[in-house]
């Protein structure tokens, strides 16, 4: 026969092994992200015979032709500028001011885009007018929240010229996470800005 002693802690001992299986494991550790090395900034200049623009981008991206299609024939002058490594992507479009596209209607596309599309999920839109060292004008768009795209912009001469560009990423929308990127590329985006001339 068990003394009390003995049979006092076996139940203890089976109470304590149930209760530690129903409990949450927790290691006291936070939540992270990945360490990210960032490549050294360097550019290159795009300046393909025919196209209406030239700018600089980053030597750790590829300009490729937009075959993507939509209601209305893009033009022969859209191109995507990837970065693998973050896997990110530039979408440049570039539409001809003209009585089919008028300034008034591509700003007011622009501005859609920008906003109305991302209005559920943005935590802010900021919106800057820009001119830079070349003369060009236009408006950059920085999105707070989990929006697909956090940085947007178009750049015109207001007469001939219209150019848009946004920047995306092949990942879930996720503010924290993609923040230190969307940092890092947004300067490549102002240095792409800040060097557009048209031809």
């Amino acid at each position: 026969m068990q003394s009390p002693n003995r049979f006092f802690f076996t139940v203890i001992f089976f109470c304590m092994v149930f209760a530690a299986c129903n409990s949450d494991y927790s290691s006291g550790k936070k939540k992270g992200y990945f360490r990210i090395n960032f490549p050294e900034k360097k550019y290159q200049l795009f300046d393909k015979p025919g196209y209406p623009y030239r700018f600089e981008y980053p030597v750790y991206a590829n300009v490729l032709k937009d075959t993507t299609f939509f209601d209305d024939k893009a033009e022969d002058w859209w191109v995507n500028i990837d970065i693998p490594e973050f896997h990110g992507r530039i979408h440049v479009s570039y539409k001809t001011i003209n009585a089919a596209n008028t300034f008034d209607s591509l700003v007011d596309d622009a501005y859609k885009m920008a906003t109305r599309q991302h209005i559920t999920m943005a935590t802010g839109i900021f919106d800057s007018l820009m001119r830079t060292p070349n003369g060009v004008s236009g408006m950059y768009y920085s999105l707070d929240g989990n929006t697909a795209t956090a940085n947007q912009f178009y750049l015109s001469d207001s007469t001939r010229h219209f150019l848009r560009g946004a920047l995306y990423f092949d990942a879930a929308p996720n503010a924290d996470s993609l923040g230190i990127v969307n940092d890092f590329l947004k300067r490549d985006l102002e240095h792409l800005i800040n060097t557009l001339q048209w031809k």
